[in-house]
């Protein structure tokens, strides 16, 4: 096959980048992969948004800037139009995280309302994205998922929350535009994909609208694809999957350790990598009523699933199949598959610098647990710095 290891092309990578940013990346990668000076930076960002110190310039200027596309979505537009020129879509990503109340889950619905508008009007915004416990209150989850029943008041609650996923799932519909609906802590994802499921079954009629979000690392998830597609040859509806390999792995160990159940993540990370190669494979199998966006970072399943398109004669630009990364890494990934012709998009997150801080520290947190992550983008940073004699 003649992908010629395409990741290793950092000039199409970082065409994007100044020489500048390019300085600035190399310098957030060199201190992310310094786990104590994480927590410490993590706990001394924390500790001044709190005491209200001005450090939003600071931090809007360095990793703000390289993780998220903005405090808006207008103010997204540059950087998602200069995306686009390369083929690289964007998915805008509110990633305001942490609101509880009814208010904040009717804004989060009306944000996710207007970037289907903007996904409408613009063709580099393909597709759009949330969150379940941005719609409702994830104590609500977790209780219908342990089959208790809920009070009149938490079942009016829980009423409000389907018909926020709902307005945003018939609009989407209206609009042409693909929704992924994201993944969470397995102790409130039970509620959540039966509701996904029933989306599906209303919205999913022509092809899929309405992706559901399958964490990889859970070694359940093959047995739950499989029966959702039993589901959908029943019900003669279209199926939407998100792969990940997922993002809550410590939190999910620590808890089953503590409350002395199995843990749902899979043994190893290899055994991890056979699950969501498998879970490919099985959705290339079943392209008659599956589409796929593949949101990773692992090079060897993006060719992966290069091979697999190859090996059915597929276009690369065939639209039930995406490759997805997330804006500010793995851009050797991205923009070289894009330069091929498939189909790319980032998450592109968004928001004020005070609400996305979470995300944005769990970023970094991530980036510094994940096995050779960051040494790799640091690698092919510093391979482009000296192509250019930077």
């Amino acid at each position: 096959m003649n992908t010629d290891l395409i990741f290793d092309n950092t000039e199409i990578a970082f065409s994007l980048k100044s020489d500048s940013e390019l300085e600035r990346a190399y310098f957030l990668f060199k201190m992310i992969s310094i786990e104590p000076l994480v927590k410490i930076g993590t706990a001394a960002t924390n500790f001044a948004i709190k005491a209200n110190l001005p450090i939003e310039g600071l931090i809007r200027s360095t990793v703000f800037d390289h993780f998220c596309g903005g405090v808006n979505e207008e103010d997204c537009l540059t950087v998602i139009d200069n995306m686009y020129s390369k083929g690289v879509s964007s998915v805008l990503d509110y990633s305001v995280e942490g609101k509880d109340n009814e208010k904040e889950f009717d804004a989060a619905r009306d944000k996710i309302l207007k970037i289907i508008d903007f996904a409408k009007a613009i063709d580099a915004i393909p597709i759009a994205v949330f969150k379940p416990s941005g719609f409702g209150r994830f104590y609500l989850y977790e209780k219908i998922g342990k089959g208790v029943l809920l009070n009149e008041n938490e079942q009016d609650e829980w009423d409000r929350v389907i018909d926020r996923f709902d307005i945003v799932c018939k609009k989407a519909k209206a609009n042409d535009v693909a929704v992924l609906i994201d993944a969470e802590e397995s102790w409130m994802q039970d509620a959540a994909d039966t509701l996904i499921t029933q989306l599906m079954q209303k919205y999913n009629t022509e092809k899929p609208i309405v992706y559901n979000t399958l964490q990889m690392y859970r070694h359940d998830r093959l047995a739950f694809l499989e029966k959702e597609h039993q589901k959908a040859k029943a019900g003669n509806y279209f199926l939407g999957f998100k792969l990940v390999r997922g993002a809550y792995m410590e939190k999910e160990n620590e808890r089953a350790d503590k409350m002395g159940y199995k843990s749902p993540i899979c043994a190893s990370k290899f055994a991890t990598d056979q699950n969501f190669n498998n879970a490919l494979y099985y959705i290339m199998d079943h392209l008659d009523c599956m589409s796929l966006f593949a949101g990773t970072h692992n090079e060897d399943s993006s060719y992966l699933l290069m091979q697999f398109m190859e090996a059915k004669s597929l276009k690369n630009n065939d639209p039930r199949i995406w490759f997805g990364q997330l804006y500010g890494m793995s851009d050797h990934i991205s923009f070289n598959l894009a330069n091929k012709g498939y189909n790319v998009a980032k998450y592109v997150p968004f928001g004020p610098v005070k609400d996305v801080m979470p995300y944005l520290i769990r970023r970094a947190e991530e980036n510094t647990s994940v096995s050779g992550q960051t040494g790799r983008e640091l690698a092919l940073l510093k391979k482009e710095k000296k192509r250019r004699k930077v």
